[in-house]
């Protein structure tokens, strides 16, 4: 898959932002020695947890060089780790972690029954486990990318990727994959509404995240078409507001673990 654009993705570094910022806000005050930002994209958040915890050691873990470059930019002093953000092993040393942070990242990894406990793991006894991934696979930004993919002219071409990205189980699910290891464990879900100028938008900022397999899967003569029926699409599913605009929804599940 060809590598993520940073530029494009911090166009909308705003957005991106108000769920880490919001997740943040629910981390409670503690001294957090060691930080791991699994999924650092840009080092939108990372720079977040900079700004609060600026004695810590931070790592920021992404699969992207060009993300993990931004990072670098952003927050310096952090180590960068290019791979896996489900392999412990590459980026704890070892070291039990004061805090695991994941903004809209962990939703890409398979097998979370193994996956969530195993990080949980990672954490010093009082270490918190803060994540938000979307739940919205079923909202019209995204139903919409897998009925165009499914059009004969594309179906060829992006077969591979159903499922590429699997429903996320039910948020009771998590509680009880964590609950028994946790002293505190708070899950919520907290519906986005993002003001955007128009349907072009909301492609413009999937792009780079949920559109981005279906693009790389295509051959390039395809890819306009496909944009242009895409985009199409949403006009019909994504009503102008008064003042012009469109609100594109977006859902996310919170959680917030401390380990016992």
């Amino acid at each position: 898959m060809a590598d993520w654009n940073a530029g494009a993705y911090d166009r909308f570094a705003d957005a991106r932002q108000r769920a880490a910022r919001d997740l943040l806000l629910a981390v409670p005050e503690f001294e957090a020695k060691l930080i791991t930002d699994l999924g650092c994209g840009s080092g939108l958040s990372t720079q977040l947890l900079d700004e609060r915890w600026p004695e810590a050691e931070i790592t920021a873990v992404d699969r992207s060089p060009a993300m993990l470059e931004r990072a670098r930019e952003r927050v310096p002093r952090a180590r960068a780790v290019e791979g896996d953000i489900g392999n412990a092993d590459l980026w704890s040393n070892g070291s039990p972690q004061d805090l695991l942070f994941a903004n809209a990242s962990l939703h890409w990894l398979p097998a979370h029954d193994r996956l969530f406990p195993t990080l949980l793991g990672q954490l010093r006894s009082g270490g918190v486990l803060a994540l938000q991934m979307p739940v919205n696979l079923e909202e019209p930004s995204h139903r919409l990318m897998r009925e165009t993919a499914g059009l004969p002219a594309y179906r060829e071409s992006t077969r591979a990727l159903t499922g590429k990205r699997p429903m996320l189980p039910a948020p009771d699910a998590y509680y009880d994959m964590l609950a028994a290891s946790c002293s505190t464990l708070e899950i919520w879900v907290t519906r986005y509404l993002h003001p955007l100028s128009d349907v072009r938008e909301i492609f413009e900022l999937f792009a780079t995240t949920g559109l981005k397999p279906y693009l790389d899967a295509l051959p390039e003569g395809r890819r306009g078409a496909f944009i242009d029926d895409y985009v199409e699409a949403l006009r019909g599913a994504y009503a102008q507001r008064s003042d012009g605009r469109v609100l594109l929804a977006l859902p996310r599940l919170f959680i917030m673990a401390t380990r016992h």
